[in-house]
């Protein structure tokens, strides 16, 4: 389903009816990342592609922080939802989105899970990434890609990277595979205009009066500084460890699901 907000389309995928729970990728990534993890939670819930990535519109101004964006993706969970309040789980940029979301939209959200990232991670922590969309943007085949990401560190090889690979890209008329998404058609200052500073998104999780739960991956981008001060910031935050690579939603579904599925359950959401 799609959803015209202020800044453009919104795509979106519905599973059943009701909604309880929604989903938001990381940067780079799209919508399809959660169907394992939410075929494992069976639960109705929503994946958005956010601004700039899978089916969505670009931004002209290729602004997409977690601030930036964030109206346009309560737009669409207020539409998507039916009005029901949901259960935001996302991962990395995804997570950052969530956090914003519930600071500007707190009706629309009973609990949040943050997946591999926190408004405190610092830019030498998700370096992985940044070196994985600041290399070739032109590829002489999906494979090629999957190769890249198993080197930078951001998946592991096997079906669940092909697959994330296959729904990401798109092939050229002269046979090339490129991104989907905007960074992989980034404009040439683009590496000066990505987001490195979090912090501003301290002041919307300290506050909020709905459940957290942090998950951290152990192979991820969050060191053991960081999550003591997540901690230490959100004293009621449980905190759990999966053993994965940064993109948990596809190495380990099962196990974010069953996370996930025990958070709501528990809050009675």
């Amino acid at each position: 389903m799609t959803v015209t907000t202020a800044d453009g389309l919104i795509n979106a995928l519905v599973w059943g009816d009701a909604p309880e729970v929604t989903f938001l990728h990381g940067g780079g990534l799209n919508a399809h990342t959660w169907d394992a993890t939410i075929e494992a939670l069976g639960r109705p819930a929503l994946a958005l592609d956010l601004p700039g990535h899978g089916d969505s519109a670009w931004r002209d101004d290729f602004d997409y922080a977690p601030a930036t964006i964030a109206p346009a993706v309560a737009t669409a969970i207020g539409e998507l939802a039916g009005g029901r309040p949901q259960v935001l789980v996302g991962q990395s940029l995804g997570g950052l989105t969530a956090i914003a979301v519930a600071g500007l939209r707190p009706d629309l959200v009973t609990g949040l899970v943050i997946v591999d990232v926190s408004p405190g991670i610092r830019e030498q922590d998700a370096q992985q990434v940044r070196s994985f969309l600041s290399g070739p943007l032109v590829f002489s085949s999906r494979e090629e890609i999957s190769a890249l990401a198993v080197a930078t560190g951001i998946a592991k090889p096997g079906p669940a990277l092909e697959r994330g690979v296959y729904y990401n890209t798109r092939i050229r008329e002269d046979g090339k595979v490129i991104f989907k998404h905007h960074f992989g058609s980034a404009p040439a200052d683009a590496a000066e205009r990505l987001p490195r500073d979090f912090t501003g998104l301290w002041p919307a999780l300290e506050r909020t009066t709905v459940p957290v739960l942090l998950v951290r991956a152990t192979n991820g981008y969050l060191p053991p500084e960081v999550v003591a001060e997540f901690a230490e910031r959100v004293p009621s935050a449980r905190i759990e460890e999966i053993d994965s690579v940064h993109n948990v939603q596809e190495q380990c579904p099962a196990e974010l699901a069953t996370l996930v599925d025990a958070f709501v359950g528990s809050h009675q959401i």
